[in-house]
């Protein structure tokens, strides 16, 4: 035993003597037989999360080397290991995602399921979305799966709200820890929700195949482990434990059901298709006789289901109506009334649960709040039907159903009682505690008639025996201030109200009652309201605490506005923040005028993306070039700001001012300044002469620098020098992952064009491969060479160039030059038929598709040429005879070659009559004579004996026969590949 066990086992022992000693975790390192035996018993102490948890935490420790210079965690056996065990853990568990999810925070079960993909193979650096399940060993396609249903439960968990836990008078110590991991976390979610798409493909994908999978167990993780050369191949594949097609569809089924439901908010046919992935998950469970591999929540399965249903407005043709769709069906049709009617019927009967029945009162009250008109009086009826239902349960009366006894008008007392008799007459009665409502009460026409009188003398007597513990004095009726802070029900739905609204002047009353209920901080009410970290400190600083969560709360709620582009929400909440604050802290006052500045910013943005040419007002301008400009001392400043602010900047085409006019100073502290001017700079010298060109040459080092890698040396254990390579490198003036997200604010199209001519031409020269060179415009300005070729990242780039064009074409999908440097980025990456698709369509936007000629400076010869390639890389023969008769010169070497392959995967002799040069012709009736291919023979024949394509014809009327086929064939090709 270590010095290190014995010690713990001596001072377990001698406090705690019948406390079962803990595993610690590396005792399993030493031990390799320790961890399954550990797993196997009742309790593990350790659990099997926490070890996870402990495993993965000691295998990514940072090492420090010699000099004292911190590394990243080593990749060696002990770390191997760790991770190897953490594995086998998940392996125990079955990965089931319930178990792991609930006791791993995102950023370690994201950790764990990278490390399963590693493992199993799966071929690195290829989207998931792009592989073929069906051809991948069982275990690598189960490790897929497992990841991509992992990323979808997250990105559905994430939206959930999450109660916060309080805050201990420690925890304030650990604010930079826990902002760490919520920024990771925050990270990883981003990447999630961006492959959202993807994930989804690919589980559907896992949908289409019939054949029962394999996941992995101890024994297999123990035999990859044993074969360091396993490929995914060796008989850990299929030596996993079984799981049947039937299980993992119904698993799927659910969690994919689970994602649509959730984008259902914003497009709402997503809802039809979670409503077929939720009936096929019923329709599995019903089928399987146990299930082991499932774990799924029914009640939430049945939840979904009967949303979905009235979501989308059907009802299964095969069971009856149920509550829940009769009542949504009335609130569709309008029938408000008969809604009522069937809350009161309800109260008898009490089939709809309590949240569904608060649910709907919910819904009406939102369509009062956006000006529905007449449904005030529906909504107060409702509120009473509920409050009848929760007093018969013995459940606290609402805030809202007290509020609307403060004034009892006739009316109102006469439908309460109304509903009372037709519930369970005269319990209500008996509950009333308020000695005013005790006198209107009993003295209705309706009390009357409900009770003999008898039963009414001894019901009054009962009242007023209740009332008169309760001295009403002071005050007729009580106020709403007065409602005792001990109802935490109160409190919960004043908190529920102060999540939903928007109107800040509400806003503020709810926190003042609230403050009269509790002394606690109300910002932490809701974990989604966040402010940016830069203002935290700030607003927490504010010493009093009301002011302090109004800040916050208002703060929170106008960021989330602009993020769901609900900009006049977002300028009332911020107009009433800056009010508020200029009133005690000019600092706050400036952190609030930056933000409504980029409030307006992307408001305008917005507006410019969805097609509005209106330029910004001169006052906008004026007032970013006062924050690009502004210096004040201890100010917190948002990086994202000043950002935006360039960015608008080049759209707008306020190059004069970011090249001539803006503070040396700010160009050699703001690198986003720096990029901006040599971008406006360069942009304003296109297309002049080579002397011209040195802010070009300066733009280029500048990416250069954002593109390479630093390159740190390292001694290795056997005393020899290796090196670590980082690839996020701090030698430019910004992260290459910053620097993206700064150019996908860019929309104006010069610089889109100049910076994806600059990325082109270095992508070119790392690659140096001459014969594929992805082509662009004006690539002459860049340097043709590169000093330092070994530092700047292959990868890196290439990324970077895919994305630069393809969110380009996002903003332009018609320019034809974006879509011809697309196009070779798939060629040259060997995706034929997707470079085809963006040549013919790059041809289409140039020709008003295809009713006039192609520019030849579009359809230049490379392009024909890689058109021609790609062809007959799909087997399309003819198709390659056809556009070979395009070229400047007609390629007959390669028509001809063409023309002999009889494996041709397209339509061959239905393609003869766009063809027009003779030659080509006389050739195909030749193979088809030799072939004794009859039929082909005569359409070729057919073909060249049209009288325009008689070669003794003007040279005119021979162009207009070409003309006229070139056209009739690209139509027919964008039919085929649009």
């Amino acid at each position: 035993m270590s010095v290190e066990a014995a010690d713990r086992v001596a001072a377990v022992t001698s406090s705690r003597p019948g406390t079962p000693l803990q595993t610690s975790w590396f005792e399993f390192l030493l031990d390799g037989s320790l961890l399954e035996n550990h797993l196997l018993k009742p309790n593990p102490d350790p659990t099997g999360v926490q070890l996870i948890i402990q495993f993965l935490e000691q295998a990514s420790k940072p090492s420090v080397n010699e000099q004292n210079q911190v590394q990243p965690p080593a990749d060696n056996r002990r770390n191997r290991t760790l991770k190897l065990l953490a594995l086998k853990v998940a392996a125990h568990l079955k990965w089931d995602l319930d178990v792991l999810e609930k006791g791993l925070t995102i950023p370690v079960l994201n950790m764990l399921l990278n490390e399963l993909l590693c493992v199993s193979k799966v071929p690195p650096g290829v989207k998931h979305v792009d592989l073929d399940l069906s051809t991948l060993p069982p275990t690598t396609a189960m490790a897929v799966v497992i990841y991509n249903r992992w990323a979808i439960r997250t990105i559905v968990l994430s939206s959930f709200p999450e109660k916060q836990t309080k805050p201990g008078p420690h925890q304030m110590n650990m604010l930079s820890i826990v902002q760490q991991e919520k920024e990771m976390t925050d990270n990883i979610l981003t990447v999630l929700k961006e492959q959202a798409t993807d994930s989804i493909s690919v589980l559907e994908g896992a949908l289409q195949l019939k054949k029962d999978f394999y996941v992995h167990t101890l024994r297999t993780l123990d035999l990859l482990a044993a074969d360091a050369a396993a490929n995914g191949e060796t008989e850990s594949s299929t030596a996993g434990l079984l799981i049947s097609a039937d299980e993992l569809h119904c698993q799927v089924h659910y969690d994919v059901g689970g994602i649509f439901f959730q984008q259902g908010c914003t497009d709402q046919s997503a809802y039809q298709k979670a409503r077929d992935h939720f009936r096929q998950t019923k329709e599995l469970l019903k089928k399987l006789d146990s299930t082991v591999h499932v774990h799924l929540d029914e009640k939430r399965l049945a939840g979904y289901w009967n949303a979905c249903k009235a979501l989308t407005e059907q009802c299964d043709s095969d069971s009856q109506t149920t509550g829940y769709n009769h009542i949504n069906s009335l609130i569709r049709a309008h029938s408000y009334q008969a809604v009522i009617e069937a809350f009161i019927k309800d109260n008898v009967s009490r089939s709809l649960p309590n949240n569904f029945r608060r649910s709907v009162l919910r819904e009406f009250l939102y369509k009062a709040q956006q000006g529905e008109s007449g449904l005030d009086e529906v909504c107060h009826k409702l509120c009473v039907c509920n409050a009848v239902r929760d007093a018969l349960e013995g459940e606290i009366l609402s805030v809202r159903f007290q509020q609307l006894l403060l004034k009892p008008s006739k009316r109102m007392v006469d439908f309460i009682l109304e509903v009372c008799t037709l519930s369970l007459e005269k319990e209500l009665c008996v509950a009333l505690r308020e000695l005013p409502l005790l006198f209107v009460v009993s003295s209705h026409k309706l009390f009357m008639e409900l009770l003999k009188e008898e039963e009414r003398k001894v019901l009054v007597e009962q009242m007023r025996k209740r009332s008169a513990t309760i001295n009403l004095s002071a005050k007729p009726l009580p106020s709403f201030y007065d409602i005792p802070a001990s109802a935490s029900v109160n409190i919960g739905q004043l908190e529920q109200q102060l999540i939903l609204l928007l109107e800040p002047r509400r806003i503020r009353q709810i926190l003042i009652e609230l403050h009269g209920m509790a002394e606690r901080p109300f910002w932490r009410v809701n974990s989604k309201w966040e402010v940016p970290p830069d203002y935290i400190n700030v607003i927490l600083g504010i010493k009093d605490n009301l002011t302090k969560d109004l800040v916050y709360i208002l703060m929170a709620k106008g960021l989330h506005c602009i993020s769901i582009k609900d900009f006049a929400h977002a300028r009332q909440l911020f107009s009433a923040c800056l009010e508020l604050v200029t009133e005690f802290s000019p600092k706050l006052r400036q952190v609030m005028l930056n933000e409504m500045l980029l409030l307006e910013v992307r408001a305008h943005e917005t507006m410019a993306a969805e097609g509005s040419k209106e330029r910004p007002p001169p006052d906008l301008v004026s007032r970013v070039r006062g924050y690009l400009e502004m210096r004040i001392h201890d100010l917190p400043l948002r990086q994202v700001v000043g950002e935006e602010c360039v960015a608008f900047m080049l759209n707008w085409r306020e190059n004069d001012y970011l090249t001539l006019q803006v503070p040396p100073s700010l160009v050699m502290n703001n690198p986003y300044i720096k990029l901006g001017q040599l971008l406006a700079s360069t942009c304003k010298e296109l297309p002049g002469p080579k002397e011209c060109r040195r802010t070009a040459k300066e733009l280029w080092e500048v990416v250069v620098q954002i593109c390479s890698m630093s390159i740190q040396h390292k001694r290795n254990n056997d005393g020899r020098v290796g090196l670590i390579k980082h690839r996020e490198s701090s030698m430019g003036i910004l992260y290459r992952s910053k620097f993206i997200t700064f150019v996908k604010k860019l929309r104006e199209p010069l610089v889109l064009t100049t910076l994806i001519s600059l990325f082109v031409r270095l992508h070119s020269i790392v690659r140096d491969d001459i014969v594929n060179e992805v082509t662009a415009e004006h690539l002459t300005i860049w340097p043709s060479t590169l000093a330092n070729i070994q530092a700047v990242d292959v990868e890196a780039v290439a990324v970077t160039v895919k994305e630069l064009v393809s969110y380009a074409l996002t903003l332009n999908p018609n320019n034809q030059s974006w879509l011809i440097t697309q196009a070779d980025i798939y060629f040259v990456t060997n995706q034929y038929s997707a470079a085809l698709n963006l040549y013919l369509q790059a041809g289409a936007v140039s020709s008003d598709f295809f009713t006039k000629a192609v520019p030849p400076d579009v359809y230049t010869d490379q392009v024909l040429k890689r058109m021609i390639k790609c062809c007959s890389m799909m087997n399309c023969h003819t198709q390659v005879a056809v556009l070979c008769q395009f070229l400047r010169e007609v390629d007959y070497m390669t028509a001809f070659k063409a023309l002999q392959e009889q494996n041709s995967h397209d339509a061959m002799d239905s393609f003869y009559d766009y063809i027009w040069d003779v030659t080509i012709l006389e050739y195909l009736t030749h193979i088809h004579h030799k072939r004794g291919e009859t039929e082909k023979r005569q359409i070729a024949i057919k073909a060249i004996g049209q009288a325009e394509l008689n070669t003794s014809n003007p040279e005119e009327v021979l162009q207009l026969a070409a003309q006229k086929r070139k056209k009739r064939f690209l139509q027919a090709m964008a039919k085929l590949y649009f």
